[in-house]
C-alpha cells in the first residue's frame, strides 16, 4: 500500500497519464473513483488524505490520489479505517515500503483465516437448515400436506 505506487487493481476508471505534479479537485476524484465529494471528504476529516486548501478549494495531490485509491481497495477488502490508517502511515516510517507490505501481507493472511471460518460456519448453517427443510417437508407429506404450496 506505497503511497508512491499506484495501487493494484485501482477502483479509478480513468486511464490518463499519471503527473505526479497534478492537483485533482475534489469533482475529479469523484468522478474517476465513482464516489461523492462527501466521501472524500469523511476520509479527510478522518485524517486519511490531507489535501492543501486554497481557500475554501481542496487541492488534491498525486499521492492523495494515490491514497484515495489504497482506501477505497482497503474498504472493498474489508479492511477497517484504523487499519487503513496504519498501514498507509507505515509508508511515512519506512520509505521503501518494505514494512508496510509485509505488514499488508500479515493483516491480509488474517483477513483470509477469518474469511475462510466464516464460510466453515456458513456452511455449517446451510448444512442445518437443508437438514430442517427436509424434515419439516417429510413430516409435512406424512400429514398430507404439500411442502411446496403456500
Amino acid at each position: 500500500m506505497s503511497a508512491a505506487a499506484p495501487p493494484v487493481a485501482s477502483t479509478a476508471k480513468s486511464t490518463a497519464p499519471r503527473d505526479s505534479q497534478r492537483i485533482y479537485s475534489i469533482a475529479e476524484l469523484s468522478r474517476e473513483f465513482a464516489i461523492t465529494p462527501r466521501t472524500i471528504r469523511f476520509y479527510e476529516d478522518e485524517g486519511l488524505i490531507k489535501p492543501r486548501r486554497q481557500g475554501m478549494t481542496r487541492l488534491y495531490s498525486a499521492g492523495d490520489r494515490t491514497r484515495l485509491g489504497w482506501i477505497l481497495r482497503g474498504k472493498r477488502l474489508g479492511f477497517a479505517l484504523a487499519e487503513i490508517r496504519e498501514l498507509l502511515d507505515l509508508y511515512q516510517v519506512d520509505r521503501t515500503g518494505v514494512q508496510q507490505l509485509r505488514e499488508l501481507l500479515r493483516r491480509s493472511r488474517l483477513h483470509i483465516e477469518d474469511l475462510e471460518r466464516k464460510r466453515r460456519d456458513l456452511d455449517a448453517h446451510i448444512g442445518e437448515f437443508k437438514e430442517v427443510v427436509t424434515q419439516v417437508s417429510a413430516e409435512l407429506r406424512q400429514r398430507g400436506v404439500d411442502p411446496e404450496s403456500d
